[in-house]
């Protein structure tokens, strides 16, 4: 039986919810399709939905200050204006940014951010 997959949302498990919540809806322009007592939101990002659930309370030790989280995963956002023009943008409004990059023989434009809880995001602009 051949099966089609398509990818409908990425969940974060993440220490402050509406921190999130405000950094993908106020700096992405993501919509909030839904929210519950700020453990929980789902945002509308382009086809699919990115969403925002609180990690359980022995992960939350909020004396050890602001929540950094080490992944080994990056969420790739495709954008079809001028990538360095927005990393600009971005770094203009406090989002931590890197340097834009490419490949030889690579058709695209590459630049990595950060949200506040340390997760990795991705520009991707066609040259």
């Amino acid at each position: 039986m051949k099966t089609t997959f398509n990818l409908d949302t990425i969940i974060f498990y993440v220490q402050d919810v509406e921190n999130l919540k405000t950094f993908y809806s106020a700096i992405f322009g993501f919509e909030v399709v839904e929210a519950f007592e700020s453990t929980w939101a789902l945002l509308s990002a382009g086809d699919g939905k990115i969403g925002l659930h609180q990690i359980g309370a022995d992960y939350l030790d909020k004396s050890k200050g602001a929540f950094k989280f080490d992944s080994n995963t990056k969420i790739v956002f495709n954008i079809d204006q001028d990538i360095h023009l927005l990393r600009t943008h971005l770094m203009d409004q406090g989002v931590e940014m890197r340097e834009v990059k490419t490949f030889d023989a690579y058709d695209y434009w590459l630049c990595d951010g950060v949200d506040p809880e340390g997760n990795v995001f991705q520009l991707k602009q066609q040259k």
